[in-house]
């Protein structure tokens, strides 16, 4: 079969004619990314790149077409609204999760409780303060992007438009321009066919749940009614920029640098020495995979244009469908910039690796892969100890225990809630350090929304003040305070819900005192902890956790030894125990 017939095949068993909800775009756009991997000549890989255009064009048409309600119903989760492109994210559904919003501070008007958590007075001052815009590299963003703005601007709220942005950035914005809120287009590391609406109020961060379940309800009931007070019969969704009121173009990435300057007294990172340091040393080089994400736009001027022979950055091409991987900062998806790294002559290199919406970030030193379970407790080492700034740190409870050892070593407090940005809310302004094992972090003084940004500034200060690789800083650490090594997988699951819950309530007999076989030896539940999902500490501090994901319909679980070899043991376990609920075959 030639390419031509295959790419045929692929069309005709994918796309159903003027049918955009039978049709599935992501299976044939899937297929043709892998068909294109294998092609043989320059004319093969051209033929696949039409044909991929022309199902962009189709999916591009389902997204300004659909009139109908999403596949599954709106649900602003652990970090916004996420679902399929053209299927539940779309210009229409879009516009009325904008009317959900506006709406939330129409009620607010009437509710003192929602006032505070909104962080306005009410809807005359949201419209005067404005609304931030961003997306990320998304197909389908300018559009979507688009559709809420031209909702915004009916009803006179301003509007500060930063285009293609990393959501770090945009926080960072919110609190400069002291905007109301802000809204990013972005799933944030799914999948490429995954389309997302994150929300952030006045402080800037994930927004608080009395805000996300209002949202959430209000959605889904203009949605069942088809229409809004906030989008009018006849309203253009996609009139173009020049043509909406109200709009000025944000700059974000230097609010960014205006926060990190004016709060340098708080976490004591120097931004222009730290700039100044790396552009006139020849010893030292910087490398970013930016996985085509938005943050490939920012790098190079975030960190003062250095020379080029200090910075490379891969993968920097704007491509939407992160050629066909998952664009998370995994192991798997480190392994480029960690090659490129190794073979550079310099003795200090920093290297990560950042999502598409710049919220997440992983490091290495090209020798050692260095996830946030070891980062953010080397971090909170580095300001506490280095930066000389007193306080506790915050992580959550799925993250590694390392940072707990540090904190108690050095007599300060953790706050160690559920899973989600948001939950830090209480601790915002205290903790030197707060970050997720999802590769999330912030810092005091910064935004309370999690920032590759600052997580890659972070790493660039400590190994030109120690003079340390980060692997060098980490040993120095785990010599110091213990070594934990942990690790985290997840398995997609059908059941959602109610049925979920059911399912993970047969972990209860795995409770304290009850003794666990690992690897031919049998080790006893110590503590049990279930702020989210289920923790079980054994005796000697490892520990396996399982909990469903906030994102995606999977159940993830997290374990910690305290031995190396030792922590694949806790992971066929995890697994042997989702298995015998029935989640794993």
């Amino acid at each position: 079969m030639t390419v031509q017939d295959t790419i045929q095949t692929i069309l005709a068993s994918s796309i159903k004619e003027n049918n955009h909800r039978e049709s599935d775009y992501f299976h044939a756009i899937r297929q043709l990314i892998d068909l294109k991997g294998r092609a043989g000549t320059p004319e093969e890989t051209a033929a696949i790149d039409r044909a991929m255009a022309t199902v962009y064009d189709l999916l591009r048409d389902e997204l300004l077409t659909n009139s109908g309600k999403p596949v599954s119903p709106v649900k602003f989760g652990t970090s916004g609204w996420r679902g399929m492109l053209g299927k539940d994210i779309f210009v229409r559904s879009v516009a009325f999760v904008t009317a959900a919003i506006l709406q939330l501070y129409r009620d607010a008007d009437q509710d003192p409780e929602l006032r505070q958590a909104l962080g306005v007075s009410g809807f005359a001052e949201m419209c005067r303060r404005g609304c931030v815009v961003g997306f990320d590299n998304r197909f389908g963003g300018p559009l979507l992007a688009l559709a809420a703005m031209n909702v915004l601007a009916e009803s006179g709220v301003r509007i500060l438009y930063a285009g293609e942005a990393t959501t770090g950035i945009l926080s960072a914005s919110v609190l400069v321009r002291k905007a109301a809120f802000s809204i990013n287009l972005t799933p944030s590391h799914n999948p490429l066919e995954y389309g997302g609406f994150k929300y952030n109020a006045a402080d800037a961060g994930p927004a608080a749940a009395i805000l996300t379940e209002r949202i959430t309800r209000l959605a889904r009931q203009i949605i069942d009614r088809g229409e809004s007070a906030f989008v009018p019969p006849g309203l253009d969704l996609q009139r173009p920029l020049e043509k909406i009121r109200d709009v000025e173009q944000e700059d974000a990435l230097a609010s960014w640098q205006q926060l990190v300057r004016d709060n340098r007294h708080r976490h004591g990172i120097d931004y222009d020495r730290v700039m100044a340091e790396l552009a006139s040393r020849d010893d030292i080089v910087v490398g970013v995979d930016a996985v085509h994400g938005a943050s490939r736009t920012y790098i190079s001027r975030l960190l003062k244009d250095p020379p080029p022979e200090r910075l490379f950055v891969l993968r920097d091409q704007a491509d939407v469908t992160f050629g066909g991987i998952a664009p998370e900062p995994s192991s798997t998806n480190m392994q480029p910039v960690m090659t490129a790294l190794a073979a550079r002559p310099e003795p200090f290199r920093v290297g990560a690796i950042i999502d598409p919406d710049g919220d997440r970030i992983r490091f290495t030193d090209g020798d050692t892969e260095i996830s946030m379970n070891q980062f953010g407790a080397m971090a909170y080492h580095f300001l506490h100890e280095i930066k000389g700034k007193k306080g506790m740190v915050a992580k959550t409870v799925a993250t590694s225990n390392l940072a707990n050892s540090v904190a108690g070593a050095l007599g300060e407090e953790v706050f160690e809630p559920r899973v989600g940005f948001k939950e830090f809310k209480p601790v915002i302004g205290k903790a030197l350090v707060y970050f997720e094992e999802s590769d999330g972090i912030s810092v005091i003084g910064h935004t309370p929304e999690k920032d590759a940004f600052i997580g890659l500034l972070l790493a660039l200060d400590m190994t030109m003040s120690l003079g340390r690789s980060l692997a060098d800083y980490l040993q120095k650490i785990e010599s110091a305070y213990g070594p934990f090594y942990p690790a985290r997988d997840g398995v997609a699951v059908s059941q959602q819900g109610e049925e979920l819950k059911k399912t993970l309530a047969r972990l209860e007999k795995y409770g304290e005192g009850v003794e666990v076989e690992i690897g031919g030896s049998r080790k006893k539940i110590a503590k049990v902890i279930t702020i989210d999902g289920r923790k079980m500490i054994f005796e000697d501090g490892s520990w396996i956790m399982i909990r469903p994901s906030g994102t995606e319909p999977k159940v993830r679980f997290y374990v910690e030894a305290r031995d190396r070899d030792e922590t694949r043991l806790l992971v066929d376990k995890a697994r042997e125990m989702l298995a015998e609920i029935g989640l794993l075959s």
